[in-house]
C-alpha cells in the first residue's frame, strides 16, 4: 500500500520548465501581433504604388521636348551660317593686315609725284591708286575718317598733342598714318595729332641784379 500512495504522489508532482522543455512566458506577444507592428503588408504596398502620369500629360511633356529640341537645332544651324559668314567675310583679313605697309609707301610716293601732277608717273599712279581702292572695297576694306574729325580713342591713336588755337581740344589735326577697318574689325587705328588748348606761359623768373 505504501508503494501506490508514493507512485501517486510522483504522479501528482508539478511539471517544471525543465521537465517540460517549454517556456511559458504568458507576457511574449503573438507572432502574429509582433508581425503588425514591425509593419503591415498594406502599408508596404502603398509605399510601393506610384502615381503614374497620364496619357495626356505625357503626350504634353513629350511636345515639349520636341520643341525645346526643335528650338535648340534652329539656333545651331543659325549660328554655324553666322559663323560661316564671319569666316568667309574675314577669310582675307591676315592678308590685307599685311597690304598696309605696302600702301602707306604707295601713297607717300603718290605725294611726292603729285608735285608734278601733269606727269605720266602722276597720272599712271592714280590709276593704280583707283584699283587699290577699289579693290580694298571690294573686300569690306575702309579707310578711318580721321583729320578734323573728333579723336576716338576706338580708332584713333594719338601721336603727339600740339596747341592751337583755331581748333577746340580733342580735334585731329593731321594724319600721320592711315587707319583701316574691315567690316566692325579694326585692321589698324590711325595715327593722328591731336590738339589741345594753347598752355600758358610760365612767368619768366626775373633775375636777381648782382649787387
Amino acid at each position: 500500500m505504501q508503494d501506490d500512495s508514493s507512485s501517486e504522489a510522483e504522479n501528482q508532482k508539478p511539471l517544471s520548465e525543465d521537465d517540460s522543455g517549454e517556456d511559458l512566458d504568458l507576457e511574449r506577444p503573438p507572432a502574429a501581433e509582433s508581425g503588425e507592428a514591425e509593419g503591415s503588408p498594406v502599408e508596404h504596398e502603398e509605399e510601393e504604388e506610384k502615381v503614374e502620369p497620364s496619357p495626356e500629360e505625357q503626350a504634353a511633356e513629350w511636345r515639349e521636348r520636341a520643341i525645346r529640341a526643335a528650338a535648340d537645332l534652329e539656333n545651331f544651324r543659325k549660328r554655324m551660317e553666322r559663323e560661316k559668314g564671319e569666316a568667309r567675310r574675314y577669310a582675307n583679313q591676315s592678308l590685307l593686315e599685311e597690304l598696309l605697309p605696302v600702301l602707306d609707301n604707295f601713297h607717300m610716293g603718290l605725294e611726292a609725284a603729285s608735285a608734278d601732277s601733269e606727269s605720266m608717273i602722276f597720272k599712271g599712279m592714280e590709276m593704280v591708286k583707283k584699283q587699290l581702292d577699289d579693290f580694298l572695297a571690294g573686300q569690306g576694306v575702309e579707310e578711318i575718317p580721321a583729320e578734323e574729325k573728333i579723336f576716338d580713342p576706338a580708332v584713333h591713336e594719338a601721336v603727339t598733342q600740339e596747341d592751337c588755337e583755331d581748333s577746340p581740344e580733342g580735334i585731329v589735326l593731321r594724319v600721320i598714318r592711315r587707319g583701316y577697318r574691315m567690316g566692325d574689325r579694326l585692321l589698324r587705328p590711325a595715327n593722328v595729332v591731336v590738339s589741345r588748348a594753347p598752355q600758358p606761359e610760365e612767368p619768366k623768373q626775373e633775375m636777381e641784379e648782382n649787387a
